[in-house]
């Protein structure tokens, strides 16, 4: 789904400013934060990678701007806890002492425009096109790529289709391609010259062109 998540290309942010020797957590909270969610997906297998990554989609967009890293980590995962039946909001609150905001709920449970690939079509040196898609559940083709054309620079082994795993659908697996495209392509006059980004994408996301 498109929403304030897919910030990718998205002017107006202003620079990225790394921080000097980052630490991976910046307090103790963040570390059980990760530790919860690793718990959930590893050891409770109460909901998978592609799911988790839909929950922090569907995080209201407000509180996703405002929220620290970590801070989202935590909302998608107590969301899916909840979601699942492994507690309830009311006893999730009772422990936190007060109000905790959840991700909103799943629009649609079955993603649109997915239909199954060809696998294999595409070769290294391929030229492919990005399909130019708006589906209503989780993706992992960002917007800024879409209706653009790339030329494939590897490609990788099949590996689980998110749109369809984020949504309990059947399994399913397809290959992956690494595509570079053109920054000038992507962005315009206000691309650096001769630069480009690659981009891994599934099958199902990509056309001849």
């Amino acid at each position: 789904m498109d929403g304030i998540h897919d910030l990718g290309g998205m002017m107006g942010f202003g620079p990225i400013e790394p921080e000097a020797d980052e630490p991976t957590f910046h307090e103790p909270w963040e570390a059980r934060a990760f530790a919860l969610n690793v718990l959930g997906i590893v050891a409770l297998r109460a909901y998978n990678v592609d799911e988790y990554r839909h929950a922090v989609e569907r995080i209201e967009p407000r509180h996703y701007l405002a929220a620290p890293y970590y801070e989202r980590v935590l909302t998608a995962a107590a969301t899916l806890l909840v979601e699942k039946g492994v507690i309830t909001h009311a006893a999730l609150e009772a422990r936190a002492g007060g109000p905790f905001p959840l991700a909103r709920p799943v629009a649609e449970r079955a993603p649109a425009d997915v239909p199954a690939p060809v696998h294999g079509r595409f070769a290294v040196g391929d030229r492919v096109r990005v399909r130019d898609i708006r589906p209503a559940g989780h993706t992992r083709v960002p917007r800024y790529v879409r209706g653009k054309s790339g030329a494939v620079l590897h490609v990788a082994p099949a590996f689980s289709f998110p749109d369809a795993a984020a949504h309990g659908l059947a399994p399913r697996a397809e290959p992956t391609y690494h595509v570079r495209f053109a920054a000038r392509d992507l962005w315009g006059d206000a691309a650096e010259d001769h630069a480009s980004v690659v981009v891994d994408l599934w099958e199902t996301y990509l056309e001849a062109s």
